[in-house]
């Protein structure tokens, strides 16, 4: 024997059913359901996108973020069956508080059922409509900011998801953003497919945000809904202060500030 025979196949997790067995040899290894969980999962099959939920240690692992981080207040673009809403849910506690934007009201009804069954009801609010318009009303209203934003609804408006959860976190909030890779069609820039220019766009603009340095450290810039633009600072969040600034309110940022504008 030379030793080949016992080699793996080549590309033999290139195919979905491969990838299933392995997500289903973590879960069944290191994942606990509840039966509210188990049957908020196979209810996703009677929504408008059946089996479109997160997998089971995606959602442990959301719910990990949401704890390790704090989170106390989330923010979820895309309910569908409310799977992730209650990982969510049981993550932020009995005082904590999950807002989860859903655009089909068939989908809204399962979610409030399992929701109920999980009992979890009492700190989660579904929000019926357009995701875009349903933050915009959240970012009208002032709303608290959220600690944790997952983005897990149709591909090509996340950039408009993602500037909305710019407006409705604090520094320090946690963004999440599902189906980023497609299949690894991501790389392709002359790809069709306007879910993988969604993708694509948000990272443009996360380089934008993040200065143009590719560091991923925010320089104080914020996106914005497209008729947001020059609505004042959100409630809640603070001012950055430029470095060697002593002034209350602190002086107005500027692109390549070091300094405030006194000691310019």
């Amino acid at each position: 024997m030379t030793g080949h025979e016992d080699a793996p196949p080549a590309h033999r997790y290139e195919s979905p059913a491969a990838w299933r067995e392995v997500d289903d040899y973590f879960t069944g290894a290191l994942i606990s359901e509840d039966d509210a969980l188990v049957e908020a999962r196979r209810s996703c099959a009677d929504t408008t996108m059946p089996n479109a939920e997160v997998a089971a240690n995606q959602g442990a692992l959301l719910a990990l973020l949401a704890q390790v981080s704090g989170a106390r207040r989330v923010l979820e673009f895309g309910t569908l069956a409310g799977y992730s809403t209650i990982w969510f849910a049981h993550a932020v506690g009995e005082t904590g508080r999950v807002v989860t934007l859903e655009l089909e009201e068939s989908n809204a009804a399962i979610a409030r059922e399992n929701l109920r069954r999980a009992g979890v009801s009492d700190r989660v609010e579904v929000r019926v409509g357009a995701a875009a318009d349903s933050a915009a009303a959240l970012i009208d209203d002032r709303t608290e900011p959220f600690d944790l934003v997952f983005i897990d609804a149709d591909k090509p408006n996340n950039p408009r998801y993602l500037a909305a959860a710019m407006e409705l976190t604090r520094p320090g909030s946690l963004i999440v953003i599902d189906n980023v890779v497609r299949n690894g069609a991501v790389t392709d820039a002359a790809s069709a497919d306007p879910r993988v220019q969604g993708v694509r766009a948000v990272t443009r603009g996360h380089r934008r945000a993040s200065g143009a340095r590719g560091d991923g450290r925010p320089d104080g810039r914020r996106q914005g809904l497209g008729r947001a633009d020059h609505r004042p600072p959100h409630r809640g969040r603070p001012r950055r202060r430029q470095l060697g600034c002593t002034h209350d309110p602190p002086c107005r940022r500027l692109p390549d500030a070091r300094r405030c504008d006194d000691d310019r």
